[in-house]
């Protein structure tokens, strides 16, 4: 029989061990992020982030994981629950703490429910809700909540009593294009010619824009790297500072081969970037910022660049991170976004159930109505 238990962080598992779970998913569920977020000191008790990975054996061999953290708040999730939590509070019930599992403060869609090579994923996924479920019930939560999972995770899920939640995350897919003139090419005329204008107007202000991947990024790059994210977090005023200073350097340490920084350089100063990680076929947008206030910076470093990377180096996606209907002007698509949830209290679960129904409505038809407006122009001659 399997056995199953909740461990003290993925840095008292052994590395190889996890990482062969992970395989070919998400770069964020690696042991070498995730145990970087834990030494930098960011997943704690004290932070509301308690990181307790589910673990399960069967004859002593690691079979089936997932990243679950138990939560005191709701913060750095973006599958956002904060009316839900509200309505259990009015009914007297207690939303925290709660069950999550996923990527601290990443919204990047990925596998949540981690399943060794060989293994029969669906047998294993029904095995991880109930062990979810039995910990939930078993220390009186309000609920589990899996974010940014697979399509297949959560109809599995959904298989086993939970709900399914449907999100908007705006994303760019490559088409084969050969160069980002090509690309272009896909645009109507009047967003090709605006585009074009954009970047012109930043090479006209002296501003260079650099690429630095692997052991390009040496320790000079750190420090204005992580002042880029704190500008951001200072210049908003929902900005929450996750990551530390320390973080930044765990992830150049043991993280380096997946990062890709892409800065923006004025006056022989540093004034603006963006923090990507790559693996597979794929690169992830995940921190902007810039000291400086240029027009269209924004634009050029956090999409015309990585895109024209995403095109040289022949990676079919890229995911910017949340939020931002201006992505649509420039060539991504709308496309949904999956969470499960778990939900212990039945009065609780029957009016969130009645309120996701309408949601993924919602989400549909403004997804349908958001690529039905793209700004590419439809295959064949314009």
């Amino acid at each position: 029989m399997p056995e199953f238990f909740l461990a003290e962080g993925v840095n008292s598992l052994e590395k190889e061990e996890w990482n062969t779970l992970v395989d070919g998913a998400s770069p964020f569920l690696e042991w070498e992020w995730l145990s970087a977020l834990e030494r930098a000191g960011t997943l704690n008790p004290q932070s509301g982030w308690n990181a307790r990975p589910l673990v399960v054996r069967e004859h002593g061999r690691l079979v089936a994981a997932c990243p679950v953290y138990l939560k005191m708040h709701s913060e750095g999730e973006f599958v956002f629950d904060w009316s839900w939590a509200d309505a259990a509070t009015r009914a007297g019930i207690e939303y925290y703490p709660k069950l999550l599992v996923g990527i601290p403060f990443t919204p990047v869609t990925g596998a949540r429910l981690l399943v060794a090579p060989g293994e029969d994923h669906n047998h294993w996924y029904g095995t991880l809700a109930e062990c979810l479920r039995s910990t939930c019930l078993g220390n009186d939560l309000s609920g589990v909540h899996v974010n940014f999972c697979l399509e297949e995770e959560a109809e599995a899920l959904r298989d086993a009593g939970w709900m399914v939640r449907h999100g908007l995350q705006y994303h760019w897919s490559n088409e084969g294009f050969d160069s980002f003139e090509a690309y272009l090419g896909r645009f109507r005329s009047k967003r090709r010619n605006q585009i074009r204008r954009e970047r012109r107007e930043t090479h006209s202000q002296g501003v260079s824009i650099h690429t630095f991947t692997g052991e390009e990024i040496t320790e000079d790059l750190i420090e204005p790297m992580y002042s880029f994210y704190l500008a951001t977090i200072h210049s908003h005023h929902w900005g929450r500072q996750y990551l530390n200073r320390k973080a930044f350097e765990e992830f150049a340490t043991s993280f380096r081969t997946r990062l890709v920084f892409i800065m923006a350089r004025h006056q022989d100063e540093w004034i603006a970037g963006t923090f990507n990680v790559r693996k597979g076929d794929a690169l992830y947008g995940r921190y902007w910022g810039a000291t400086r206030a240029l027009r269209h910076l924004h634009f050029n470093v956090c999409y015309y660049a990585a895109i024209e990377y995403c095109i040289n180096e022949g990676l079919n996606r890229f995911e910017p991170g949340a939020g931002g209907a201006y992505k649509q002007l420039r060539g991504f698509d709308a496309k949904t976004t999956r969470s499960a949830h778990f939900i212990s209290e039945p009065r609780l679960a029957a009016a969130i159930d009645q309120f996701l129904e309408a949601e993924r409505d919602h989400v549909s038809e403004a997804i349908d109505e958001t690529n039905e407006r793209s700004a590419l122009k439809p295959s064949g001659p314009e």
